[in-house]
């Protein structure tokens, strides 16, 4: 860090519908993984905060809840703390799947663009993949509906164009010291983070048999002497039926989520892990306040 130059920081929050790439693009920026990524939409339940250094500025990125038309409470309190975070921003970003464009859901937000105060950008993402004159009209139409600052064209998932970003922010984020230690990627406590590492395994194996009935919770977690950690989770489910799915025949599918799931939290926590999985019913979860406040949301009544 360069004394001689004032520090800045501030919060981006990264905004979107489902699957645009929120959490890819996060990992990408902060430089580490700090938000689960799979190929189903509305992983991400509350607000993730990955903290990037780039130059003399801490860029604490806020990676919230895919924006879409809510059905369910747990849906309304992930849309709430959406479009909450961005309301807590000093800049909001608007990441579009470039190949989808603007329909649907992000149409939707599009269009509630204008009602943020904030500095906005426009990011599209997965460029690549799309023809430049698709690119430019998808850009066109985007901005004729609000005032964006920029307009960044990236690809999250090869990291093409994402310096242009920091840089970015970097800039124009305002002067004043940084809120986190520098070698800080996340103010997700450990808990958490590791409860949301066996969930994404849980998403990933068993894909469209479990939707989103589930909930996973680590209950202990015992430093050894050795220098390993002992992590004990619980995965909630709402039925008997969702519980044997969970554990598999003969327990093999729990054998590897729970694989999968220590062998990567081995490599962040860069110790031996033993982790213990277990699974239980709990009826109606998604009604009870006291799991929402768990997963950081506000219960909708």
């Amino acid at each position: 860090m360069n004394e001689a130059v004032p520090t800045r920081s501030g919060f981006v929050a990264l905004i979107g519908a489902p699957n645009a790439g929120k959490s890819t693009l996060l990992n990408r920026l902060v430089g580490a993984k700090v938000s689960i990524v799979t190929h189903k939409v509305q992983t991400t339940r509350a607000i993730v905060r990955g903290i990037a250094t780039h130059a003399n500025a801490q860029i604490v990125f806020v990676d919230t809840p895919g924006i879409f038309r809510p059905k369910r409470r747990l849906d309304r309190a992930m849309v709430t703390t959406a479009w909450g975070g961005a309301q807590d921003a000093d800049i909001v970003a608007l990441l579009v799947d470039a190949e989808r464009g603007l329909k649907g859901d992000a149409a939707a937000i599009l269009d509630k663009m204008p009602e943020v105060r904030q500095p906005k950008v426009l990011i599209l993402n997965k460029v690549d993949a799309v023809k430049r004159e698709s690119l430019l009209l998808l850009t066109a139409e985007a901005n004729a509906k609000a005032e964006f600052e920029r307009t960044f064209m990236v690809s999250a998932l090869s990291g093409s164009g994402c310096d242009d970003l920091l840089d970015f922010f970097a800039k124009r984020l305002p002067e004043g010291p940084w809120y986190y230690p520098e070698d800080q990627i996340s103010d997700l406590p450990m808990r958490n983070l590791a409860a949301e590492i066996t969930r994404e395994k849980l998403y990933l194996r068993l894909h469209e048999e479990l939707p989103y009935s589930s909930h996973i919770e680590t209950e202990k977690w015992e430093e050894k002497k050795d220098g390993s950690v002992r992590i004990e989770q619980v995965i909630y489910v709402e039925r008997d039926s969702q519980k044997k799915i969970v554990i598999g025949r003969k327990g093999e599918t729990l054998r590897a989520i729970g694989e999968a799931s220590r062998k990567e939290m081995a490599e962040i926590l860069e110790q031996k892990v033993h982790l213990f999985l277990f699974v239980k019913v709990r009826e109606n979860w998604g009604d009870d306040p006291e799991r929402y406040r768990e997963m950081g949301l506000e219960f909708p009544q």
